[in-house]
């Protein structure tokens, strides 16, 4: 979980960031994994922790609703950020009508960062806002997790930091689907079937 940059960068060159297919299948619910609690910000200051579900504090408030299935991309470093869109641009396009579904793409920021509150400040203020100008239901939220996430990191298994994640979350907030790197189109046909299922099944 401490391999530095180089380690990185010299597996990224060996897959592209590809470090496992994604799965072609869901998780079972009886053996799926919970999507440790994580603390997020939106640029305008606004706090959230996710995963959203029943028995989150999140619920509570009125403009906000469990969603049945949620996708969540995790991009530590912006060379991630073309493979985060690769996911969510394709499951937004499908599933832009629903109401019952939401999309993070969450932005990790170092640490050191969290030593001088004002440059905290101005990064989520200065930080580009999602383009939500089209008329979908389903809104790309655009998030930031500011810390090294070190436990976060550990329970689900994040060793390289320069490739993103994706996880498909259930209205339970298990991980009932996963993918990483650039989707490929197969894959993506893949989660845009589980996530359909998903919806069936809630």
């Amino acid at each position: 979980m401490n391999r530095g940059y180089f380690a990185d960068m010299k597996e990224f060159k060996d897959h592209g960031g590809k470090i496992a297919a994604a799965d072609k299948t869901l998780i079972p619910a009886v053996s799926a994994m919970k999507f440790p609690a994580l603390a997020v910000t939106f640029s305008n200051g606004e706090s959230l922790t996710l995963p959203v579900t029943p028995n989150s504090n999140e619920v509570n408030t009125e403009d906000s609703a469990v969603p049945k299935v949620s996708l969540v991309c995790l991009s530590f470093r912006a060379s991630s950020q073309e493979m985060i869109s690769s996911w969510s641009k394709p499951f937004l396009e499908s599933f832009g009508n629903r109401e019952d579904l939401q999309l993070f793409e969450v932005s990790f920021i170092d640490k050191w960062l969290l030593g001088f509150p004002p440059i905290k400040k101005l990064l989520l203020r200065v930080l580009q806002k999602p383009n939500n100008s089209e008329k979908n239901v389903l809104k790309r939220q655009a998030v930031y997790a500011f810390g090294d996430h070190y436990h976060f990191r550990k329970h689900i298994k994040v060793l390289n930091l320069l490739t993103g994640y994706i996880f498909l979350l259930d209205k339970s907030g298990r991980i009932r689907w996963q993918g990483f790197g650039t989707a490929t189109p197969e894959e993506v046909s893949q989660l845009l079937s589980c996530t359909s299922l998903l919806l069936k099944d809630q």
